[in-house]
Formats: C-alpha cells, sequence, structure tokens
C-alpha cells in the first residue's frame, strides 16, 4: 500500500512537470509572434464565457460556447505554419547534423560576402543542410554552378535585375538565385530590413544556415534555428561557417538556448 501512494505521488509530480515544461516551452515558442498577441485575445473570450455563465447572458454564453467548442480546429487553421515550425524544433536534436563542406567552397563564399559587406552590397545567402528547402522557396532563377566569389557578387551587384532574391545553395552549388524566403512573423529592430525578416523566417522552419549582409550597415549576420549572430568579417565568419558546416560540428543548443534571440 505505502509503495502504490508513494507510486502515485511520483506519477502526480511528473504530471504537473511535464505540464509546466510544456506550457513553459510554448510561452518561450510564442514570444514575439503573432501567436502570442492571439493567444491573449483567446484568453479573453474563456474569461468571458465564465462572466457570461455566472451573469446568465445567455446569448453571448452561446456564441462563445458555440466558438470555444470549435477552438481546437480555429488554432490548428491559425497557428498551422507556428506548429509546423515548433514540431520542427522539436525533431532538430535527433537530426545527424548535415553535410560535409569544403574548405574551398566556404573561403570564396566569405571572400564575396566580405567584400559585399565593405562595399555596403545587400546579400542574402541559404545554405541547404538536411531539410531541403524546395518546398520553403518560391521563385527565382534556376542556375546550376560551382560557388565563386565572382559569381557571388555578380548576382547581387544592384544592376542585376535577381540581386533583391536570395541565393540558395545545395551541395554546394549555387541552384537558384532571386528566390523568396518566408518571412518571420518576430518584431525586428528598426536595423534590419526585409533580407533579415527572410532569413530569420527560413532558419525558423528549417536547419539551414542563411548569411545576410546588410545595405545599410554593411554588417555581416548568420540567421540558424530562429535566431541571430552578428558583428562577422571575413575570418570570423569562415571560421563560424566552418564550425557550422563541415562535418555538421555545430553544438546542438539546450532547451533554453534555442529560442533566444541575438539583441
Amino acid at each position: 500500500m505505502g509503495s502504490y501512494l508513494h507510486f502515485s505521488y511520483f506519477l502526480a509530480v511528473l504530471d504537473i512537470v511535464l505540464v509546466a515544461f510544456i506550457l513553459y516551452w510554448m510561452m518561450l515558442f510564442l514570444k514575439g509572434t503573432r501567436a502570442q498577441r492571439m493567444i491573449g485575445g483567446i484568453v479573453i473570450i474563456v474569461i468571458l464565457y465564465f462572466v457570461s455563465q455566472r451573469a446568465e447572458l445567455l446569448t453571448l454564453h452561446w456564441l462563445l460556447s458555440n466558438f470555444l467548442g470549435s477552438i481546437i480546429i480555429v488554432i490548428i487553421v491559425v497557428f498551422q505554419q507556428d506548429i509546423r515550425r515548433a514540431l520542427m524544433q522539436m525533431g532538430r536534436p535527433f537530426s545527424s547534423g548535415g553535410q560535409i563542406m569544403d574548405r574551398g567552397f566556404l573561403d570564396e563564399l566569405s571572400s564575396a560576402v566580405s567584400t559585399m559587406s565593405e562595399e555596403r552590397t545587400g546579400a542574402l545567402i541559404a545554405i541547404e543542410r538536411e531539410v531541403d528547402l524546395t518546398e520553403f522557396v518560391e521563385g527565382g532563377v534556376g542556375i546550376d554552378s560551382w560557388v565563386s566569389k565572382d559569381l557571388l557578387l555578380s548576382i547581387f551587384n544592384p544592376d542585376s535585375p535577381i540581386h533583391d532574391g536570395a541565393v540558395i545553395i545545395r551541395r554546394q552549388r549555387l541552384s537558384k538565385a532571386g528566390a523568396i524566403l518566408p518571412l518571420t512573423e518576430k518584431e525586428l529592430t528598426s536595423s534590419m530590413g526585409t533580407r533579415h525578416r527572410a532569413a530569420l523566417g527560413l532558419s525558423e522552419e528549417t536547419d539551414s544556415v542563411i548569411v545576410v549582409v546588410s545595405e545599410k550597415s554593411g554588417e555581416i549576420s548568420i540567421a540558424t534555428e530562429g535566431s541571430f549572430e552578428k558583428g562577422f568579417d571575413y575570418e570570423s565568419l569562415l571560421l563560424r561557417l566552418k564550425d557550422v558546416l563541415i562535418s555538421g560540428s555545430e553544438p546542438k543548443r539546450s532547451f533554453f538556448q534555442w529560442k533566444g534571440m541575438s539583441k
């Protein structure tokens, strides 16, 4: 009897811990997104539901009860992108770490990005890893070429018709230019433009590594797993890309780190 009570107590504690963990994880995930504001609206509706029940406001109570009865479907429809993003984030710790990258490829890429930074030429470069980017990328011009500094500089030249889009790199080859990426719903600082919003949006939904050059300041940033790292030059960018891409050596983030966003 005593062992049964102890086991029941253990299960009760485990139940509370798991619920708290899930709620905390949801709060971290929703922070800064439109879903956070919508959840606040749903909470208000729930409060109104109980108030209308107590005050016997029959019509209002009937409307709210019907709405809350279909709330699961509403959440799935409205938050489908957020749900997909959450499930992908949950699965990342079990991924193998990505492809093996050639150092010469990374040197060409870093050299091109460094030059564009000095010239304040805006750039957006997405490097595919394990997750196929096909379903996340729209438009663009198909290109099948080895990555070179000259090619990247010509694509992002302000006179190029495809300079505003993203370059997609797959298996160390430039596969597409002028592509459109999904935009994040997070609120970004005024120093970040559409390229940063697109980079963060893709990094939230895939395991890709996205390099951004700011057209205003020339600052080089890297977006991975829904967060930014900033302030790179040629040497530090090359080292960071080696850490992330060569042999998939990027350290896995803990649960408490993956949602953090660089300031």
